[in-house]
């Protein structure tokens, strides 16, 4: 309720100072651009739901990396359809966060180092195979960033996330994920396989992220090694404004889209108003650590009352 109170704000604040903002003909458009973010925003969530210290850094550029494959050896080729290229950069995705699972929960590497390094990797990967900026021809996924027909293409790749999670609450791998990442030692008396949870835990993100490429990819139109490099504090700071809880065993991705849009609405805000694009990191970083201090406090009051 907090998250979605201070997006409302914002998006009165933003259509204040931008009237043009609210004007329909805008919707696609704006959707468009919040979607990439929103998406790699729900597709960190997983990892810190798991608990463990679970977090994955890898998943901006991993996102970047599912765009340069998109342009530059999917689209318009023999691969190029949706039907053949969404699975095969889904399949990218999943893969790249069951490697970084298992990395954390077998090998037992910390998650911020294993994640880092998947980070440095990818990123090096994009480099080589973009070492500039490519133009994409137009294609398919034009279109996700403005219409379908009558329909913002937007809600296909933000809504595609929602209604996976929507089926994962239907099944017991949520009230497991939620085990685990509450009390992995409780969970794993109890006979739950919290290895195998948490590298789930890590493909659900990537093949979030594959989505997040794509949706990228509809949005800027180009291959770019350097496209990336804001997303990673920026969906980490939407989980916490989102509310989940990042030791593990509390939230979700509504939370997580409903935290991207503040981010995004605040970001326009300061565009609009003529802030400084070199203070968007800071901005982030004072939305993370506030998102964290009304975190502790909510956690602190049930607490509280259960003791009075």
């Amino acid at each position: 309720m907090f998250v979605l109170g201070l997006s409302v704000v914002l998006l009165v604040a933003n259509i204040i100072v931008l009237p043009a903002f609210a004007y329909p003909s805008q919707i696609p458009a704006t959707l468009g651009t919040l979607a990439p973010l929103g998406i790699v925003g729900m597709a960190s969530t997983p990892a810190f739901l798991s608990g463990g210290g679970g977090v994955d850094l890898s998943l901006a550029p991993l996102m970047g990396l599912v765009n340069i494959v998109m342009v530059t050896q999917l689209l318009n080729t023999d691969l190029g359809s949706p039907l053949i290229a969404v699975p095969i950069v889904l399949a990218l995705g999943g893969a790249v966060g069951a490697v970084n699972g298992a990395i954390v929960t077998i090998l037992r590497f910390p998650p911020v180092i294993a994640t880092l390094c998947s980070f440095f990797v990818l990123a090096g990967v994009s480099l080589k195979l973009v070492p500039t900026p490519v133009t994409a021809r137009p294609n398919w996924t034009d279109s996700l960033a403005g219409s379908i027909g009558p329909v913002p293409g937007a809600l296909v790749t933000i809504g595609a996330p929602l209604v996976l999670w929507l089926w994962l609450q239907r099944t017991a791998f949520h009230e497991t994920l939620l085990s685990v990442g509450d009390n992995d030692a409780t969970a794993f008396s109890a006979g739950v396989n919290v290895i195998a949870v948490r590298i789930w835990a890590y493909a659900l993100g990537g093949l979030l992220a594959g989505v997040a490429g794509i949706a990228l990819t509809g949005l800027v139109r180009t291959a770019d090694a350097n496209l990336t490099g804001t997303f990673v504090l920026a969906a980490i700071a939407a989980v916490a404004l989102g509310g989940s809880n990042l030791g593990g065993g509390r939230g979700g991705l509504v939370g997580s889209l409903l935290g991207a849009t503040s981010i995004f609405l605040l970001k326009n805000f300061l565009t609009a108003v003529g802030v400084s694009a070199f203070w968007f990191q800071a901005v982030y970083g004072a939305v993370l650590l506030f998102a964290l201090l009304v975190g502790a406090q909510l956690l602190r009051r049930p607490i509280q009352a259960g003791a009075s």
